[in-house]
């Protein structure tokens, strides 16, 4: 069973769109249940961090910059660990949380978010939109770190709007 479900897995590697449609749709179904039923409101916010926390993981290099540069400032180096010159080394941006991984982890969660809103004893009472204000409030101050942390150590962790190159240009 276990090896089955692995082949299954493997064979979803290359197709990104599909995989990410699919976690979507299941995403807009869990979220469709929880406004239908108006409950399970902890669930939703506890899968909003777990979700916000992988998505930070998976932005970041796996190498962090800021780590990389105190750890040379404490042996006596300049401090800069990113190439800054042309004759200086590439070193591509590869990220702390790949993307199968963070997909996985979030369609797993996003299930196991889904099959708690079955159970009553998930169901506890709160006022939902102090807990949507927090959300937000969370995100927009993580994602401002982020986007600082990024700007300061000139790394973009995405493909698009970057420069490409032909195989045939020389």
């Amino acid at each position: 069973m276990d090896q089955q479900y692995q082949t299954y897995l493997d064979k979803s590697v290359p197709h990104i769109s599909y995989r990410w449609i699919g976690t979507g749709v299941l995403l807009l179904v869990f979220l469709l249940r929880i406004v239908v039923k108006q409950g399970w409101y902890i669930v939703c916010y506890s899968l909003g961090i777990y979700l916000l926390n992988i998505f930070l993981a998976f932005l970041q290099p796996k190498i962090d910059p800021s780590l990389d540069q105190d750890s040379e400032l404490e042996d006596g180096g300049t401090g800069s660990s990113l190439p800054t010159k042309q004759d200086e080394e590439f070193r591509p941006f590869i990220r702390r949380l790949p993307e199968f991984k963070f997909w996985y982890s979030a369609t797993r969660a996003i299930a196991i978010g889904f099959l708690c809103t079955w159970f009553e004893v998930f169901d506890v009472p709160v006022f939902w939109p102090v807990l949507v204000v927090y959300w937000f409030i969370l995100f927009c101050l993580t994602m401002r770190k982020q986007i600082q942390h990024m700007i300061k150590y000139r790394y973009v962790p995405f493909s698009f709007g970057k420069a490409r190159y032909n195989r045939n240009s020389h």
